[in-house]
């Protein structure tokens, strides 16, 4: 908080140019009334137009203010649901009586995310998406945010009730790091975790006054990691929406998946709770201030996919424990793979049984060797060459496999009681009639699950946002921090590998070393018991058989066919010796103790065993500031904005997430800088330019260039082209991360990493190089930002007043895009380091895709809507419009995870007030295509597969969402009825992402100045 204390205090000198002038004040009132229903309208904005006065009418419809604003000056009334209304003001003025008429629902909004500046939505010069308090009141999902996968083109990965992330123009994941989330102008994602934690500590819907969303690349206005869309979320002011406001929330959810805790009991439809409330007052149009509680309780949706993603001994996806020795399920963490057969670790295990080893194979191997000797010169064979064909016969097949040891389900590692608790609060003060300071505080914690390399339970998990903040009609200056703090939470994976005692760390001189001898102590137990039963009951069948007077070779023969033979119940007799690895019976005293232990210890643990706690308080200091210069430059003939900002994140894991050098994890700095000029031609043409430059001390700078034009055959016909560019600084994590995960160790691609673990392209290779039989060395290129260019081309048009036409199609190119590969360091015979690192693609990358969206108002004020949109990867023969689902993996064969489907729509029809009654309802029905899958969390062979039967598959769904309302206005209430996926259409976003099921719920929204 020192930094941005320090960040802030020049704010003030802002006072002296902002300070009240001395002129004469004006003095303005009135009355608003509805044109239609002729009654009182509380609530409705009344403002001086490029100032910050104004005030606010009350139950009585009544207004009145003064201002020093010279005469003369415009005066806008606007209201939600409204026409906005000017009127010219010459001097005092008592008997403004204003009429509203209800706004038409489409094409009128006004929108500033896509340029800064305000301006109409139809002549937004790229695509735009906007919700407003309207559409957010009408919609019949349970809250603003999931209302998000209504609107054109955007996907949603649904992790947990509380958790989604949202995507847009593919490449989309369960934490996406290619768009940028900003409420109230502050960056909302977590710096550790380096994506927008969602809405799990984002803003109550009470105090949303809109949600923009522009798909595609904002980087040129918004800097870093805006590369696929940008999300902007404004909430209401305190000046303009006062009084008090609450909504209560209760429903029931249901999946038939979901299951009691240790049981195989149905846990059927649970409770859903979400009660919010707010609290907004002004003082003489000067001081005002906001609160606003929320707090959220459920069962959460279940993850419980157990399919076997190991594609190993022959199996695939159906496998089962039962019929896979090598099974890893997806929703079951433990489940270890060592890398090799159990033949491959019994032969290095012999290999070290020699006199003075201690080796408890150290019997085992000089029977072999004894047998070799007796008949190895019959055969023909020196002593060596009999070992070798003796250990051959006997256990290349039968021990030929893959093993894991017997993991955990996710539902046995977590808790999916999940809740969220959101505070906000705002102070603001108008400085004159010029600007307004605003201090700001955002607050949330909460439990849920999210789905990234590893499943992470998230327990007490809190992010805070703090903003100092003055602005005018022209400007802003901001200064905020975000401030993560992971609470209690863990890694699901390595939990599970710390139940089943998977490894210890030792301390060293350099640091902690992770040390899995207790891995190869229990497969290596595996294989030396298998060879310990198996071995004198062959020997004696040998025997048996010699004694009878059989062929030494035959008697051989025979006797390995008979050891083959036994092998399943040889092998049934190892796992009553070893066990079958795991370690702890779920939901016994001994495993919630083993639980609460291995949960409460830092990654990676210690000398007793292992950690699976991420401690995470990392924080983000921001400084930022925007200047229109057009009370300089006339914007009639050219608006000219510039603006910059300054950003620190501060990492601190306490080494459980990022690379830390003597107990100090780095420190990042970035800036950037931009300017935009605007020219309208003859009231037809309006031509955008933009330039920003921005530099992360990591990496070279970056420059990124927006072009636009947008003519309007009329006010109602516009035509766009665009090209933008945008870049991704590679995150926090792809720089510096240094973490155990189930699948490999995921580090940072910076040096400091790479010389931390000895990775040279001397002793490193790909992994599908290895599986493949010839290994290939690792060059590790220069780790570089990721850059897109697109040119899109667009319509917007409004036809007849009754049809909104939307239309886009845009084409990209990514160069140097980020991508992932799993290596692999062998450190002996039988074992090996596996990492996985980031790294850049050096041939372009080739998307594209189209978006429809018609809106038609029908008589009545019904309304019909339907968007249907398409993302494209250009790769593996797949076209605009060929049939076949989006590839994840190159021709050759580097991994994209493009992870989104080809095709999805929604159709919509509604009614916000059905003939003046106060009744409304909405349906939206929304459908996705089935799409491939590719993620950290899924084992390396599932990603890399050409099986088109065991590709990771998310199936094409389709769900129906669905309210009824009622506005009761003598109460100043709204009460609705809704349900989200009401047909019960059970789906998942994403591999290891949970089934979401049904949800219903009853809602009442009360607003002290709702008309």
């Amino acid at each position: 908080m020192k930094k941005i204390t320090t960040y802030s205090a020049f704010f003030w000198v802002l006072f002296f140019w902002v300070s009240v002038d001395t002129l004469a004040q004006t003095r303005v009132a009135g009355k608003v009334t509805d044109e239609g229903t002729k009654n009182e309208l509380a609530g409705i904005s009344i403002a001086v137009k490029g100032k910050v006065i104004g005030t606010i009418t009350n139950q009585k419809g009544d207004f009145a203010f003064t201002t020093t604003t010279p005469t003369p000056f415009t005066v806008a009334v606007s209201g939600v649901g409204f026409q906005t209304q000017e009127f010219i003001v010459n001097g005092n003025r008592t008997d403004l009586n204003v009429s509203l008429k209800e706004q038409p629902i489409l094409g009128q909004e006004v929108v500033v995310a896509a340029s800064r500046v305000e301006e109409s939505v139809m002549q937004s010069p790229v695509s735009i998406e906007k919700m407003d308090i309207r559409a957010i009141q009408n919609t019949p999902a349970p809250s603003f945010y999931d209302a998000l996968r209504n609107l054109k083109g955007v996907e949603m990965s649904t992790q947990s009730v509380t958790f989604s992330n949202f995507n847009t123009r593919g490449f989309s994941g369960n934490g996406n790091y290619r768009v940028v989330q900003m409420m109230d102008g502050m960056d909302n994602q977590a710096p550790g975790l380096n994506f927008s934690v969602a809405n799990i500590v984002g803003m109550s819907e009470l105090d949303v006054e809109s949600v923009e969303l522009l798909p595609g690349a904002a980087s040129a206005l918004y800097g870093p990691n805006a590369i696929n869309g940008l999300l902007l979320t404004t909430s209401k002011s305190p000046f303009l929406y006062q009084g008090l406001s609450a909504n209560a929330k209760v429903g029931m959810m249901n999946a038939s998946n979901r299951t009691k805790r240790y049981s195989e009991e149905k846990l059927g439809a649970t409770p859903y709770t979400d009660f919010s409330i707010r609290y907004a007052k002004a003082f003489n149009n000067k001081f005002a201030f906001k609160v606003n509680v929320g707090y959220l309780t459920a069962q959460d949706w279940q993850a419980t996919d157990y399919r076997d993603q190991s594609l190993v001994n022959g199996s695939g996806l159906s496998g089962t424990r039962a019929t896979n020795r090598g099974y890893d399920g997806i929703n079951i963490y433990g489940d270890t793979d060592p890398g090799f057969t159990q033949y491959q670790i019994l032969r290095s295990a012999l290999a070290q049984a020699v006199p003075g080893s201690g080796s408890p194979l150290l019997p085992l191997n000089q029977g072999i060797m004894q047998l070799a000797t007796q008949f190895g010169p019959a055969a023909g064979l020196t002593p060596a060459q009999a070992y070798d064909r003796v250990l051959t016969d006997l256990y290349s097949t039968p021990l030929g496999f893959n093993y894991t040891r017997t993991g955990y389900r996710e539902r046995d590692l977590v808790d999916y009681s999940a809740h969220s608790l959101k505070l906000n609060g705002s102070l603001h003060y108008r400085i004159g009639e010029n600007a307004e300071a605003i201090l700001q505080a955002n607050w949330g914690t909460g439990t849920t699950v999210y789905t990234g390399a590893d499943r992470y339970y998230l327990d007490k998990f809190n992010v805070g946002q703090y903003k100092a903040e003055v602005r005018g009609s022209n400007f802003f200056v901001r200064a905020y921090t975000t401030q993560e703090r992971s609470g209690d939470a863990y890694a699901v994976g390595i939990a599970g590998l710390g139940m089943n005692n998977t490894w210890v760390v030792n301390q060293t001189a350099s640091g902690p070393v992770v040390n899995t001898a207790p891995t190869a102590a229990y497969f290596g137990s595996v294989a030396g018991t298998y060879a310990g039963i198996s071995f004198p009951a062959f020997v004696t069948d040998f025997q048996t058989r010699l004694a009878t007077g059989t062929n030494p070779l035959l008697a051989y023969q025979a006797a390995i066919a008979a050891s083959q033979g036994n092998s399943t119940a040889y092998f049934n007799q190892v796992q009553q010796v070893v066990g079958n690895g795991q370690v702890f019976k779920p939901g016994t005293p001994e495993f919630e103790a083993k639980l609460k232990e291995v949960t409460s210890k830092a990654i990676p643990g210690d000398a007793n065993g292992v950690g699976a706690k991420f401690q995470d308080r990392t924080n983000l200091y921001h400084v930022e500031a925007m200047y229109n210069l057009n009370k300089i430059i006339d914007p009639k003939t050219v608006e000219v904005i510039v603006g910059g900002n300054y950003r620190i994140y501060e990492l601190n894991s306490g080494g459980t997430i990022f690379y830390s050098n003597n107990g100090k994890e780095p420190t990042i700095n970035e800036y950037g800088l931009y300017a935009q000029l605007q020219k309208t031609i003859i009231d037809k043409l309006r031509l955008t330019g933009a330039l920003r430059f921005d530099k992360n001390e990591n990496f070279k700078g970056q420059f990124n260039p927006r072009l636009s034009a947008v003519y309007s055959v009329d006010r109602n016909n516009n035509i766009r082209a665009s090209y933008q560019t945008g870049f991704r600084i590679p995150t926090n994590q792809d720089q510096y991360i240094d973490l155990l995960t189930p699948q490999a160790r995921l580090i940072g691609a910076l040096s400091p990493l790479l010389q931390k673990y000895n990775l040279t392209s001397a002793n490193t290779f790909t992994y599908e190089s290895i599986l493949a039989g010839q290994p290939k060395a690792y060059d590790f290129p220069t780790f570089k930002p990721e850059r897109v260019s697109t040119i899109e081309f667009g319509y917007k048009g409004l036809i007849n007043n009754r049809l909104l036409i939307d239309a886009y199609y845009y084409n990209s190119t990514y160069h140097d895009f980020i991508g992932s590969v799993t290596l692999i360091q062998p450190t002996g015979a039988t074992t090996r380091n596996v990492y996985s690192v980031q790294k850049n693609y050096t041939s372009p990358i080739k998307t594209q895709g189209f978006g429809i969206g018609l809106d038609y108002s029908l008589p009545g004020n019904f309304q019909l809507g339907v968007n249907v949109s398409n993302n494209t990867l250009n790769a593996g023969g797949v076209g605009l419009f060929s049939g076949e689902m989006n590839k994840n993996t190159l021709e050759d064969g580097f991994q994209v995870r493009f992870n989104t489907p080809k095709y999805r729509y929604n159709v919509s029809v509604g009614n916000r007030n059905i003939k003046s009654s106060g009744w409304g309802f909405n349906v939206v029905y929304r459908y996705q295509d089935a799409f491939e899958w590719q993620s950290s969390l899924g084992n390396p062979n599932i990603n890399i597969t050409s099986d088109i039967n065991n590709r990771p598959i998310i199936a094409a769904f389709g769900t129906l969402d669905a309210q009824i309302s009622k506005r009761v206005s003598a109460i100043h209430s709204i009460f609705k009825l809704g349900g989200s996926n009401i047909l019960q259409k059970e789906y998942t976003t994403g591999w290891g992402n949970p089934t979401v099921g049904s949800m219903f719920y009853l809602s009442l929204t009360f607003d002290q100045l709702m008309n």
